[in-house]
């Protein structure tokens, strides 16, 4: 009997395990609506401030546990890798890789651009990729934002937020970090569809493996500096809290609400 592939060629092995991840994920998230914390221990974040707004976090357990076990193997594998890359790499040719993937991921921008009805950043977007393609070598150089094309980034996690489904368990993921399960699930659709190099059937499973793994590394000396950021009595609560806002700030484009916006303050403007 012939067995029929229904998964799309390429990087099966990835797929299946982003595709396991899913299940997991949603599965989590139809406990804990059903049945309360899966994982509840009855105790209260005590590092959190009173006033802070709920956090949808019922998996808090299992994500902590997550969070020990990302946060090792960055402090023992990922973080002297990226540090013995950013000191091998020249700097124009670190930051020709970073625009290179930059590139790649303008394709998943503009579909989600569409989907979303944000047509003129599919615009903007598309002219970046010809652009960076073109005259900028494969996307080694970001030519396009010297010719002013600055675009939005937009994932499927975004889209699925915008068609409705806006609020979301936060969830650690092993290796990935924080997420939630509708971002988990926006970028399983993200790398299972919209990935530009599933086009190019030249590159064998290993070699797509290696880009990856490039790009995780190249991304990881990208945050070197940034590390400083971390404050806060509890690493988990300050990190958790800052995906939060910053994925509501890239979904509702920057339009967040100014808590500070009220009649009480119009005296100050133009101080």
């Amino acid at each position: 009997m012939k067995t029929v592939n229904c998964l799309p060629k390429g990087r099966p092995l990835f797929r299946r395990v982003c595709l396991l991840f899913l299940t997991f994920g949603l599965s989590l998230q139809v406990q804990a609506e059903n049945d309360g914390d899966p994982f509840a221990d009855d105790y209260a974040d005590p590092y959190q401030a009173p006033q802070a707004p709920a956090v949808d976090d019922p998996f808090e357990s299992f994500n902590r546990s997550m969070y020990t076990f990302n946060d090792k193997a960055d402090r023992y594998v990922l973080k002297p890798v990226a540090e013995a890359y950013r000191y091998v790499t020249p700097s124009f040719l670190d930051e020709g890789i970073t625009n290179i993937f930059d590139n790649l991921d303008d394709v998943e921008t503009f579909i989600n651009s569409l989907f979303q009805g944000k047509f003129h950043n599919a615009t903007v977007t598309l002219n970046r990729i010809i652009y960076n393609t073109v005259f900028g070598l494969g996307g080694f150089f970001d030519v396009a934002t010297s010719f002013g094309l600055i675009n939005e980034e937009e994932d499927f996690g975004q889209t699925l937020a915008v068609w409705g489904y806006e609020d979301s368990s936060y969830l650690v993921l092993p290796f990935l970090g924080p997420s939630t399960v509708r971002d988990f699930g926006g970028f399983v659709v993200d790398s299972v569809i919209y990935d530009p190099l599933d086009e190019w059937d030249e590159i064998e499973d290993r070699e797509r493996l290696a880009l990856m793994v490039l790009k995780i590394i190249d991304k990881r000396a990208d945050l070197l500096a940034a590390e400083h950021l971390m404050v806060g009595q509890d690493p988990y609560v300050f990190l958790r809290n800052a995906y939060l806002q910053n994925r509501n700030f890239m979904i509702k484009d920057g339009e967040v609400e100014d808590s500070f916006a009220d009649d009480e303050f119009e005296q100050l403007e133009g101080f």
